[in-house]
């Protein structure tokens, strides 16, 4: 190998352009050999360190690194140049969870769910990022899989809070807060965090707050959660603070008592260890790859009810220290040290 290049359909911040950057990183710094991204589209403060990918020229020595997660030309621009290929497998949300609320977006997942097969036949390696989802490129036809953890500098959680979000999130506070971070998108079911939430003040805590952050990938849906909340009576009491800064992020986890995912479908979910690093408990549906990524570093629930939810809340934040402490000693798991070694050994085993 002379060389590692990335590829992926939109560079942006988040999860999958970090674990680019530290890919980008351990080519450079660990195995030694030249390394540069490409995508279609970029965007964020990084953009000005990716290149277009009809920029790429290839040359003896490449090893090409897909980065799937839904469909896009990268994909058959990669599948076409005869190089040792590796797919990073990201997961692509399924289209039924979309489709009812953006026809378009459904169509980009069911056409990247297309290229994953036709990949599969082209791919010397298929990395994922959990047993879930590797169970999934097995499915798919790729003969050669592998798991290998995401890579996240650990240390990129530990942001400044801006002071004056915190004081927002503060003011007026009661009860407890509720947070979860992540796009709003029906497959991560903030709807069903209303409903938790309703029970919850009912039954246990009637000034309890829910914060959800993240970017929208439908406004359809944005504006369904909006109007659940309020025919439920909650419109004071649950916030979309949409896409946030680091410095607001920050200050959200700070706020937080307990962070809450019931999410149906992630293939990693990073805001876990996000929750984990900044000693928020973690409360988690264990659907997809959530059991894998909190393992024994917060409370897993066998059922997403609203009691059941609202239950559990109440049970941690009566003790949360001991689901505090659980979800630091799971950190150590994904500590750069770890992943990197993993990834060295994947890399070194595919063909020139």
């Amino acid at each position: 190998m002379k060389a590692l290049h990335q590829f992926v359909a939109t560079f942006e911040p988040g999860a999958t352009g970090a674990h680019m950057l530290e890919l980008q990183r351990l080519a450079r710094d660990v195995l030694g050999v030249e390394s540069e991204l490409f995508a279609e589209y970029r965007r964020g403060p990084h953009a000005e360190r990716v290149r277009h990918h009809r920029d790429y020229k290839a040359r003896p020595g490449d090893v090409l690194v897909y980065h799937m997660a839904i469909g896009s030309v990268v994909a058959d621009f990669v599948a076409d140049r005869d190089l040792p290929l590796v797919v990073d497998f990201h997961n692509i949300t399924p289209a039924h969870f979309i489709e009812p609320w953006e026809p378009g977006a459904a169509y980009g997942c069911a056409w990247g769910r297309n290229q994953l097969r036709d990949l599969a036949a082209r791919a010397d390696l298929g990395v994922a990022h959990s047993g879930y989802s590797e169970e999934e490129l097995r499915r798919e036809g790729f003969p050669d899989t592998a798991v290998a953890p995401i890579l996240l500098d650990l240390s990129t959680f530990d942001t400044e809070v801006d002071a004056e979000a915190l004081a927002r999130l503060h003011d007026g506070k009661k009860g407890a807060d509720w947070l979860f971070v992540g796009r709003l998108s029906p497959n991560k079911c903030q709807h069903d965090l209303v409903k938790a939430l309703a029970v919850y003040r009912r039954l246990y805590d009637p000034h309890a707050r829910l914060h959800l952050v993240g970017g929208s990938s439908s406004d359809a849906y944005v504006a369904a959660v909006e109007g659940f909340a309020a025919e439920l009576g909650l419109a004071d009491a649950v916030t979309l603070a949409g896409s946030v800064t680091p410095g607001e992020l920050a200050a959200h986890y700070r706020a937080a008592d307990v962070f809450v995912c019931v999410s149906d479908h992630e293939g990693f979910c990073v805001p876990l260890v996000e929750a984990m690093w900044n000693r928020v408990p973690v409360i988690a549906y264990a659907a997809a790859a959530v059991p894998e990524t909190l393992d024994d570093g917060g409370v897993l629930l066998p059922a997403k009810d609203a009691a059941t939810v609202a239950a559990a809340v109440d049970r941690v934040l009566a003790d949360r220290g001991p689901v505090v402490e659980a979800g630091t000693r799971r950190l150590a798991d994904f500590s750069l040290e770890r992943t990197r070694t993993r990834w060295v050994e994947l890399l070194q085993q595919v063909p020139e």
